[in-house]
């Protein structure tokens, strides 16, 4: 009795290691075959990245469930009743782990419409960046704004659950057209001479703004085609509005979402200059003034 034992224990022990061994060997084949596709997948300096990006993670999903399958038939005896268990057990699995099984439908969802891709700058929610990565329950933004003025990067990855995509409205800022229109309001005195502000402006902008006007053109083209989106201008413009506070002069015009800070920034500095050598227009401001008086004794 006890040598039958032994035998039986000596056939089991040499089962798992060879289940153990083929493990391994199915593990390592996987890499290889992993390393292999990165490799074929990477070659060329022209690659397009979203294109790599997308290839790589479908070679990696495809491989993880050809593992478990393979696996699962090395240590799992009568494997096919597996999908009978959990045939039976869906229902449970289904309200316990709800939150799951959102977020893989919004990964799903993720690749089959792409109401974003990688690269893209978006809002959803309360969250805005520019997306970094695109996983089975979660994607990753390079944050933009929140205390970062003029939609520049925070340095922080947030993390958002794919099935947010069903639930909260989403902004991109880069399909269906690549620009987004920007506004400056400054005001001048009410005796200032409203139309050479207004003309030093629009110069201004389109000296900035000149160099994209092709590609801007091709842009509108496009969006119109593919969203029905038109505008019956797209060079830039001044609006002209009489506040309490003087003439309110507000710039608009197209830039590039991740431009839009600098271009900002060189238009305020263009328009210091140039209205600090016209003696007819006068920028204003609020102005708080506070007088101290001593008290007489």
């Amino acid at each position: 009795m006890e040598n039958w034992i032994d035998s039986l224990n000596e056939i089991v022990a040499y089962e798992v290691r060879w289940n153990i061994f083929k493990t391994i060997l199915i593990i390592l084949v996987l890499w290889l075959i992993k390393k292999g596709a990165y490799q074929l997948i990477g070659i060329g300096e022209d690659a397009d990245l979203k294109k790599v990006y997308h290839w790589r993670k479908t070679v990696q999903y495809t491989l993880v469930f050809i593992g478990l399958l393979l696996v699962g038939n090395i240590w799992i005896s009568n494997f096919q009743s597996i999908t009978t268990f959990l045939g039976l057990l869906s229902a449970g699995i289904a309200i316990a782990l709800k939150d799951i099984f959102v977020n893989i439908a919004g990964w799903l969802f993720i690749y089959w419409r792409k109401p974003f891709d990688v690269g893209d700058r978006i809002q959803i929610g309360d969250h805005k960046g520019d997306v970094v990565d695109l996983r089975l329950f979660q994607f990753s933004l390079l944050e933009v704004g929140n205390w970062v003025d003029a939609d520049q990067s925070t340095g922080r990855i947030v993390h958002v659950p794919n099935g947010k995509v069903f639930s909260d409205a989403q902004a991109n800022y880069s399909q269906g057209f690549d620009y987004i229109w920007n506004e400056q309001q400054l005001y001048i005195s009410l005796d200032s001479n409203h139309k050479k502000a207004q003309l030093i402006l629009k110069n201004i902008m389109t000296e900035y703004c000149q160099s994209d006007f092709k590609n801007i053109e091709r842009a509108i083209m496009k969006a119109h085609k593919e969203h029905f989106i038109s505008f019956s201008q797209y060079t830039p413009t001044v609006y002209i509005k009489i506040l309490e506070r003087g003439i309110q002069l507000s710039m608009r015009y197209l830039c590039h979402p991740r431009k839009r800070r600098v271009l900002e920034h060189q238009v305020t500095e263009s328009i210091l200059e140039k209205f600090k050598t016209e003696k007819d227009i006068r920028i204003v401001y609020p102005i708080t003034s506070v007088y101290m008086e001593k008290g007489l004794e």
